[in-house]
């Protein structure tokens, strides 16, 4: 009997599934990278077209910040040019190996975040936030959120992105994302978009309602309203200045964690804290909360917690 005969009945079906599985896989490669090629030359567009709001602003520095708030969503945007090559952002905050855990500590750096620990598994790599008060706190206080992190595919060696997805966080609130992408730039520079948005329901808009009728109801964020009654600039306030201000800490905190990577890694902690908190000072109006030994202090606390607790 020929070896042909021999085989078992249905061993060519078998084949048929795996050539169709391997070309769904390259199919779906192949969209993915047509993506970020599409996302690449919009990101390139929209620098082009911001070359005026990035070289003219209230920031003292080349950014740019948008808002959009909806009946259930809101969602921050920050364009801007930093002087760092982008193989170095590249390799702090896309590779899959460092990218994660570098990521937090970019995010213990915001007020709000009081732990962050990078763990992968069969799902993928995971960030497991807790988001407290903008005072120390024990964890069993803080709400953990889990975050996704995803180094999307790149069409060449002149774009990346990171996504930073949580299903659910704190008071009803949902769909958290966290996403950074970037382009090269003449001069050893780099433009960075961040975006920062969640949306919420009906216990996180009467959070959101009493926080800015009570302790929060003097809070601005960036964007101009307009001259008031003694022809001061005033800024949009409520859930817009909310959503601004949280994007602006979530910026400051990536640009403190860059701009220490020239340190010697014994002195990058104290540099990245320091500069996080002299830039939330350049803009006191939106982000003064504490002042530089309250921030410190609690800061290296929980970072010390956050190298050893789990």
């Amino acid at each position: 009997m020929s070896t042909l005969a021999k085989r078992p009945a249905g061993n060519g079906s078998y084949r048929t599934k795996l050539a169709l599985s391997g070309l769904a896989m390259c199919l779906l490669c192949q969209g993915l990278a047509a993506r970020a090629a599409d996302n690449a030359q919009s990101l390139r567009d929209r620098y082009q077209s911001l070359t005026q709001q990035l070289n003219r602003n209230q920031f003292q520095r080349q950014l740019y910040l948008d808002s959009t708030e909806s009946p259930n969503t809101l969602k921050g945007d920050i364009y801007s040019v930093v002087d760092y090559p982008f193989a170095m952002v590249d390799g702090a905050l896309h590779d899959p190996g460092q990218g994660p855990a570098n990521w937090c500590d970019v995010l213990i750096l915001h007020l709000n975040i009081k732990y962050c620990r990078a763990s992968s598994g069969r799902d993928g790599t995971v960030l497991a936030v807790n988001i407290g008060k903008k005072v120390e706190q024990a964890l069993a206080y803080t709400y953990r959120v889990q975050f996704s992190y995803r180094a999307a595919a790149s069409p060449g060696p002149g774009y990346f992105e990171v996504d930073l997805n949580a299903d659910s966080g704190p008071l009803s609130t949902r769909d958290y994302r966290i996403v950074l992408e970037a382009i090269p730039l003449e001069g050893n520079r780099t433009f960075l978009h961040l975006t920062y948005a969640y949306s919420y329901g009906m216990a996180g808009r009467i959070a959101m309602s009493t926080y800015l009728a009570t302790i929060g109801s003097d809070k601005v964020g960036f964007t101009s309203a307009g001259a008031g009654p003694s022809g001061k600039s005033r800024f949009v306030g409520g859930v817009r200045g909310l959503i601004e201000r949280n994007t602006m800490r979530y910026y400051l905190a990536i640009d403190a964690y860059l701009s220490a990577l020239s340190s010697p890694s014994d002195k990058r902690l104290e540099q990245r804290l320091t500069t996080w908190f002299d830039a939330t000072e350049q803009y006191p109006r939106q982000l003064h909360e504490l002042d530089r030994q309250e921030y410190m202090q609690m800061k290296y606390k929980e970072y010390q917690r956050q190298q050893t607790a789990r």
